[in-house]
């Protein structure tokens, strides 16, 4: 039998188009259990899990995107190091961004957000939505074939951020192009990612310097404005920089889950056939089918806290200076929470309860937005679409597929999804 604490979960292949039955072995000897890779502790229980996304005091989220990496440079002692983190957080990778602040710096953060995420905005960025999908089929639904990341969800997902954050049109393919997409689907070029040593972003901070810039010397009737003249809970102006950093992290993330979410719902709707004709006769139904592809393929593979305080969670003790990896794929398969976890039944009565984005102060202020970007699209491939089906060619036979999945342990995410499909 496979000693699962053995595998390094940071750097072993083995568990990337897979990491479910190293999951199920690590939550069966504990949900909270340390393993010998870098003085981690992980977390595969969905109670557990909770718990300490909602504990902002005995965990911080300043090595979120760096889990045990994060480059402290001095040892941690004693059972509060909150003053040390506060001390040397700068040192983290990615410390302005609001997913590494603790309250109340992330508090007045994710403030400027908000006001993005408003119901009147998200509606009209929904009607967006509408003509974006049916303008990205028609590059390629007359093919009766596609690989779905490059042709629709990568380009959609970008794109339904930049209008949310009131990119005008006439720009967006500028955006396509800094991150590396092509508007012909099915083509990936270099765009404006420059040294991979540099910040990815720093072309996309640049653009949106201009924009928030422009409009603060000259202030019109749109949302860059209102991105631009947000003020802090307090009343105060932030510096361009933070406005900046806001949108492009919001373009980052926005378009990386929900295009990984898109993914594992054609690839269970294709899997499924009974479930297409289904969907397209109860409508209604397709909330509950992206809840539970969710569920079964969470985003977000790991997400990291630092134990600040010397706790207790499920019964054992975490020291303080102890790197958690919080594993919301694990959780998400859970039997204590959810029924045979590792079928995919649409009918789950619990699927909203999953936390593929998270909790707490954390949760992901983009789960309403990529939950509508899911609806609009399934509606309108089945309009569009029938027969959908996996590309034997690509990914074999029923009962011997192959997916290859990204190699990062942060994201899950497929690296393609070939279908095929008879056009309506």
């Amino acid at each position: 039998m496979t000693d699962w604490k053995s595998l390094d979960f940071f750097f072993d292949e083995s568990l990337v188009d897979d990491p479910y039955p190293y999951f199920d072995g690590l939550r069966d000897e504990c949900p909270v259990l340390p393993i010998p890779h870098y003085g981690v502790t992980a977390i595969t229980g969905y109670d557990e899990l909770s718990d300490i996304y909602r504990d902002n005091e005995s965990f911080s989220s300043c090595n979120s995107v760096v889990g045990p990496f994060a480059p402290f440079p001095v040892e941690f002692e004693g059972d509060d190091i909150s003053d040390a983190i506060a001390q040397y957080r700068h040192h983290m990778p990615m410390h302005e961004h609001m997913v590494t602040m603790d309250p109340p710096d992330h508090t007045r953060e994710r403030h400027l957000l908000m006001r993005l995420l408003t119901p009147g905005k998200l509606k009209r960025n929904e009607d967006f939505m509408w003509r974006l999908a049916d303008a990205q089929l028609d590059q390629f639904i007359a093919d009766g074939k596609c690989e779905f990341i490059s042709a629709y969800s990568q380009p959609f997902a970008l794109l339904v951020v930049a209008d949310l954050l009131g990119v005008p049109e006439e720009d967006h393919q500028r955006f396509i192009e800094g991150f590396g997409l092509q508007h012909s689907p099915g083509a990936v070029g270099k765009g404006e990612r420059g040294n991979p040593n540099e910040n990815p972003l720093a072309w996309a901070d640049s653009y949106f310097t201009e924009y928030i810039e422009a409009r603060r010397r000259e202030p019109k009737s749109d949302i860059l404005t209102e991105l631009a003249v947000g003020t802090y809970p307090d009343g105060s102006t932030p510096e361009v920089s933070a406005v900046v950093r806001t949108a492009t992290f919001v373009f980052a993330a926005g378009q990386e889950t929900t295009a990984r979410l898109l993914a594992v719902a054609l690839k269970h709707l294709a899997e499924h056939p009974e479930i297409q004709d289904e969907l397209r006769a109860h409508r209604d139904r397709i909330p509950d089918f992206i809840e539970e592809a969710l569920r079964m393929e969470s985003p977000v593979k790991a997400d990291f806290r630092l134990a600040r305080k010397t706790t207790s969670v499920g019964g054992v003790e975490i020291k303080a200076g102890t790197p958690v990896m919080m594993l919301n794929g694990a959780a998400n398969r859970d039997p204590r929470r959810f029924e045979c976890p590792h079928e995919f039944r649409i009918d789950r009565p619990n699927a909203q309860a999953n936390v593929a984005f998270g909790r707490g102060v954390h949760s992901c202020p983009g789960g309403p937005l990529a939950r509508a970007e899911g609806r609009v699209s399934l509606e309108r491939i089945l309009d569009r679409m029938r027969d959908i089906r996996i590309s034997e060619e690509h990914h074999g036979p029923p009962g011997d597929r192959t997916y290859k999945y990204e190699p990062t342990w942060i994201l899950r995410g497929l690296a393609n999804l070939h279908l095929e499909f008879t056009p309506v």
